[in-house]
């Protein structure tokens, strides 16, 4: 029943073509072919109208894959105003081997939103001596640069061969209450917490580019495949922006996590009783055969479970 790996992750886009153009020349990604959602049952899932008609492509990034997904009709554009601490954020983390290198192929490449002031950073030694860079793709959602040190991180990365982008280490989400997350990721999903860091000083500020920063970070691993894995980001000052209303699948801020899980019909029957929010009817079962439900942990963010 327990969520046993992160299958990849959706992310709405308006321009599908040019944002994908963006993953392919900036960050030298794999961009797959255009394809059309041709199952009415996907709508149900998203909690969309009869008749909305989706497209997407594939941005493969190492073993892991990220779709861009354009909806018609389109929903809303990302909010103008948007800090690191947004309760609607969330990030990818893209591993670098030369994080240097892969940051001037992103200027070059004409990078107009940066998070991060002055390029990457080192963080200190009590979150790893990682070092990072934020920026945002031409739609506004936040991504993160992340080079790790030798005996850090996953051993996948320290073993991984290649240049440029490696793959997906994990995602983060901006969450309000910390022990309200933790309660539903682990007790109800079966997430195990891996680590734990309060991050803050000048390093930190630079990063979330925030003033007086303080940040727990909470690394939630699934039970079965370890990366990429998810972080829980509660930014106990400065406090974000909160979105009362939420966002729906065809808003270009919505991002949804697919996870992998056993046995979906008890967890949602669980979920049901320990009164999650649910996007679709309970489960549906899509023309492929596979039973999948869509939900939003308790600060909005949306989660596929697929069986």
């Amino acid at each position: 029943m327990p969520v046993t790996h992160l299958i990849g992750f959706s992310v709405t886009v308006a321009d599908l073509a040019g944002t994908a153009a963006f993953y392919r020349d900036s960050l030298g990604l794999r961009i797959g072919p255009e394809r059309v959602f041709l199952d009415p049952v996907w709508n149900t899932l998203y909690g969309l109208e009869p008749g909305t008609t989706v497209r997407a492509v594939d941005v493969l990034i190492g073993r892991q894959v990220v779709e861009l997904v354009a909806f018609d009709p389109p929903g809303r554009s990302y909010p103008k105003k948007r800090e690191s601490n947004d309760q609607w954020f969330q990030h990818f983390a893209l591993v670098s081997k030369n994080i240097a290198e892969t940051w001037e192929r992103l200027n070059s490449g004409g990078l107009r939103d940066e998070i991060t002031r002055d390029g990457p950073v080192e963080l200190p030694p009590n979150t790893g001596s990682v070092t990072a860079f934020k920026f945002r793709d031409p739609e506004g959602h936040p991504l993160e640069l992340i080079s790790f040190p030798p005996g850090v991180g996953a051993a996948v990365w320290q073993t991984a061969r290649g240049q440029g982008i490696l793959g997906c280490d994990h995602t983060a989400i901006s969450v309000t209450d910390l022990e309200r997350s933790l309660r539903f990721y682990t007790d109800l999903l079966g997430f195990r917490v891996a680590g734990r860091s309060l991050n803050h000083g000048p390093e930190q500020d630079r990063l979330d580019d925030l003033q007086g920063c303080e940040v727990d970070v909470v690394a939630l691993e699934p039970t079965t495949v370890a990366t990429p894995h998810l972080e829980l980001l509660h930014y106990r000052r400065p406090p974000g922006r909160t979105s009362l209303s939420g966002f729906w699948a065809n808003d270009v801020a919505s991002v949804r996590q697919f996870q992998k899980v056993d046995n979906l019909d008890a967890l949602v029957e669980q979920l049901i009783a320990e009164g999650t929010t649910f996007v679709s009817p309970g489960k549906v079962t899509l023309r492929s055969g596979r039973a999948a439900a869509t939900i939003r942990d308790p600060d909005g963010h949306i989660i596929v479970l697929v069986e």
